[in-house]
């Protein structure tokens, strides 16, 4: 019997993925392609051909960084599905083209990919970005989820796509801003012994909790996720829980007969919670919502978990929304409620107004959107906020910074209030940072100001940045363009202007997005990134970026009617040839 030939396997030679730039990164441990986790660059070494393209690198990672984003493993930074980039191929040729363009390139991004880099020059910005425009018909959630399927599109939400976000505190002193503006008008200057009730602890709604006690005020959150609330706690925007509605209303009316500040989260559905505290006559003395009600996929409706939400959400988004919809008729309807019995209540600009009366509540629109009752007079002055980052990650500069704000800006009482407050309050969520609401002219001042500073080495270099919430960088009827003295409110001219003119000044990247905070046809907005490296070129092209930015903004509220920016129009010497 013949012995059988044992059969050999035939090696099968695996090829070697070639080497790309990304992989110093990967190395360093920035980046891991495998758990898709990222980590913020940190430190004086330049992994690119400048520190104009390095800090549109580092702020790309620092919007996904595990302790900023919101899932940063589906390259979401913020919102329900405001991305970064548009896949993680996407991602990774980004970060390819940044490390490896020329001084003289800019990179071109299409909502979220990078299809272009031509040949400009060196006071040209390094990189230009649209997310989510669509033409006027077909900008609806129907065709943008059509077009997202078939991955031609994304969608940037505001500061999300353009790489600007900073975490909580980029939005926390614009809610502070808020709430002291609210103090001021209704409450004698403080919310001491007052109670404001919210709901929502996302990454907008969770900087709430904080600016209502850092104006010394008794804050209740609702908020379904229970990983939300503990995300608030962990990173010392809440102070303390309860999943019990009878045990946060003692501690409510207990703070409130103490004049104690605090912030308590109460882990519940605003739809189910807010209409029982108005059946029970248990009035808040302010009453707002950051619920992502934007976007009606996101807003957990009445009767679900949030993991049942989730699995219907995929198995019948049909009845999901209508859901959701309902739940914020209810929701509204409750607010209103407040509003008719004595409450201070404002939308934030979620536009949980409009679903509600699309939902067929008719009174919807009984109480006012904050930009409009509160923080007009501030736009109007070219005032907003303003942000910037230590792109090499230590916190000593942020500090720096602190006292240079308190020392050049020390007029503002409230700004300085805000920055004591932030130092004590606010914990760095990736590359530390700070955010300050500027105007027209203190901006300007400065970014020449920090420049000088990174020249003589006393700092490292700077990013500087914006809400895309800004004096005259978006559209959006139900927010920040609400009610417009001229009846302007749509009117989408001027946050291309802006996005223009600050190209042509020369910032180190532009972004323009549709949708925003609001949802699909609600805003056009603009950002920018500026990148201060201490270079005699790049104090000329902040001292332009930084007049020309808010200087839109002051000529926009002019053309309407406004007399604070008229005022500053001839203060200031800005020509406008029509405004009389």
């Amino acid at each position: 019997m013949k012995a059988r030939k044992r059969k050999t396997k035939t090696k099968v030679k695996v090829k070697k993925r070639a080497k790309r730039p990304i992989d110093e990164l990967i190395k360093a441990g920035n980046y891991n392609p495998k758990t898709k986790e990222i980590h913020v660059i940190t430190g004086e070494k330049l992994h690119c051909a400048n520190w104009q393209i390095e800090g549109i690198l580092r702020m790309l990672f620092n919007v996904l960084d595990i302790n900023v984003g919101r899932d940063p493993k589906n390259l979401v930074v913020y919102g329900g599905f405001g991305k970064a980039a548009r896949s993680w191929e996407c991602f990774e040729t980004i970060v390819d083209t940044l490390l490896t363009m020329k001084e003289d390139e800019t990179l071109v991004i299409q909502s979220g990919k990078p299809v272009a880099v031509f040949r400009t020059h060196k006071l040209a910005p390094r990189m230009v970005m649209c997310n989510s425009m669509l033409v006027g018909k077909w900008a609806t959630w129907e065709h943008f989820w059509k077009l997202e399927k078939k991955g031609l599109i994304m969608y940037g939400q505001y500061t999300a796509g353009s790489w600007n976000y900073i975490g909580t505190q980029g939005i926390l002193q614009g809610t502070f801003e808020t709430f002291a503006s609210v103090a001021d008008k209704h409450f004698g200057g403080t919310l001491k012994g007052r109670f404001a009730l919210t709901a929502g602890l996302g990454a907008m709604g969770s900087a709430q909790p904080l600016a209502i006690k850092m104006n010394d005020g008794v804050g209740l959150v609702v908020e379904v996720d229970r990983e939300m609330i503990r995300r608030s706690i962990e990173n010392g925007l809440l102070d303390t829980w309860t999943d019990s509605f009878d045990k946060a209303v003692k501690m409510v009316r207990e703070a409130k007969r103490k004049r104690k500040a605090i912030s308590i989260g109460l882990l519940g559905n605003a739809a189910d919670v807010l209409p029982k505290l108005l059946r029970k006559n248990i009035i808040p003395d302010v009453v707002t919502d950051q619920t992502p009600a934007h976007d009606p996929s996101s807003y957990v409706p009445s009767g679900l978990t949030v993991k049942e939400a989730e699995k219907l959400r995929v198995k019948n988004p049909k009845k999901y929304v209508k859901m959701a919809m309902e739940s914020m008729r209810k929701h509204v309807e409750a607010i209103v409620g407040f509003v008719e019995k004595g409450a201070v209540a404002f939308e934030y600009g979620n536009n949980i107004r409009k679903n509600a009366y699309d939902a067929g509540f008719k009174k919807a629109f009984a109480f006012p959107g904050f930009i409009q009752a509160y923080l007009r007079p501030m736009l109007e002055e070219g005032r907003g906020p303003f942000r910037w980052t230590s792109l090499r990650g230590d916190p000593k500069d942020i500090a720096k910074l602190d006292d240079v704000i308190i020392k050049e800006f020390g007029y503002n009482k409230r700004l300085v209030r805000w920055i004591k407050k932030a130092r004590k309050n606010v914990k760095f969520q990736g590359l530390p940072a700070r955010v300050c609401w500027l105007g027209y002219g203190e901006r300007a001042r400065f970014g020449k100001i920090v420049n000088d500073m990174v020249a003589d080495g006393e700092i490292g270099p700077i990013w500087v940045g914006r809400d895309h919430l800004d004096t005259g960088s978006v559209a959006s009827p139900y927010r920040e363009t609400e009610g417009m003295k001229d009846g302007s409110d749509a009117v989408a001219d001027w946050p291309i202007l802006n996005a223009l003119l600050n190209a042509c000044a020369g910032a180190t990247w532009i972004a323009v997005h549709q949708g925003g905070g609001m949802g699909m046809g609600y805003s056009i907005s603009a950002g920018f990134g500026m990148v201060l490296d201490g270079t005699k070129e790049t104090e000329e092209k902040a001292l332009r970026l930084f007049t020309f930015d808010p200087g839109i903004g002051v000529v926009r509220h002019a053309d309407a009617g406004y007399a604070i920016s008229k005022r500053i129009i001839k203060e200031k010497g800005i020509k406008a040839p029509m405004v009389k």
